[in-house]
């Protein structure tokens, strides 16, 4: 896939969105570890773990890293990375925070740090799967794909991992950018049957069949996709008009297209339909 053009930026526009959703819920649940209970003496009965058995500087840690996370979510960067730097001085253990604060500089454009808070993350828990997608999205982007399927095999091999979906999406999109799609599709369909109420996972899938001739396999994908209003947008629009486009049918393709004029008139899209761009 080239870089810089039209199909990598329709790449890069649905991978933020499952990114980040995944982003989001990996940092949403990560919470500081809890101290463990004093160890009974011979002939006491082991007392319940509660709040209050966790050290000041965990439960300090943890809610600096809520914040952090929130901030994040708002695409207030700055403000997210003060929140993490506080959680990692309250604990320089906490893994999610060097996770986090990874997605940060990786967000701010700084490679260097971004980098080293994975890494940083994974030498602290190296079994941690979200750290590992995160982390590949990361050598994706940088295009070093080879480093990044590494990093997704190993989180979907991790015990009880349970956001697989998620992650053979990114590893689809991953791969599908790096131009295999034969190896796209596969991962892609595998994300679809684990998950198919997930329509980045269908406007991805759609896209690499797309890209690899299988028209009708495409059409069946985004209608689902476009059937429902709420989901819906311009991207979606256009990639079905261009199906219906390939596969000869010029008046499904125009009714698409006019959707895609009265809904999303500024929208790049519409002015690819009007100048009959459809093979960009």
């Amino acid at each position: 896939m080239k870089s810089g053009s039209s199909v990598d930026r329709r790449w890069r526009a649905w991978a933020a969105v499952l990114t980040m959703s995944a982003l989001m819920a990996a940092c949403a649940g990560s919470k500081a570890p809890t101290a463990a209970a004093p160890v009974p003496a011979a002939g006491e009965s082991k007392d319940r773990i509660t709040a209050s058995d966790e050290p000041e500087s965990s439960k300090r840690a943890r809610v600096r890293l809520e914040l952090a996370s929130a901030y994040f979510g708002r695409g207030q960067m700055t403000t997210a990375l003060d929140e993490v730097k506080l959680a990692i001085a309250a604990d320089p253990t906490l893994a999610p925070a060097f996770n986090l604060r990874g997605l940060i500089y990786a967000s701010l454009g700084d490679d260097k740090l971004a980098e080293e808070s994975f890494r940083h993350a994974l030498r602290l828990s190296a079994g941690d799967a979200d750290t590992m997608q995160n982390f590949g999205w990361y050598l994706c982007q940088q295009k070093r794909f080879a480093e990044a399927d590494a990093l997704f095999v190993r989180a979907l091999a991790a015990p009880q991992y349970r956001d697989s979906p998620r992650t053979l999406l990114t590893q689809g999109v991953c791969q599908a950018r790096a131009g295999d799609w034969t190896a796209a599709e596969r991962t892609l369909q595998r994300s679809y049957e684990l998950d198919p109420s997930n329509p980045a996972t269908a406007v991805n899938l759609t896209e690499v069949l797309y890209r690899r001739g299988e028209l009708e396999r495409a059409r069946f994908y985004i209608r689902r996709v476009n059937s429902s209003a709420d989901i819906v947008n311009a991207q979606t629009l256009w990639l079905a008009a261009r199906i219906e486009h390939k596969l000869g049918n010029r008046q499904g393709a125009q009714e698409f297209g006019t959707q895609l004029r009265n809904r999303f008139p500024q929208s790049r899209e519409a002015v690819a339909f009007d100048q009959g761009r459809f093979d960009e």
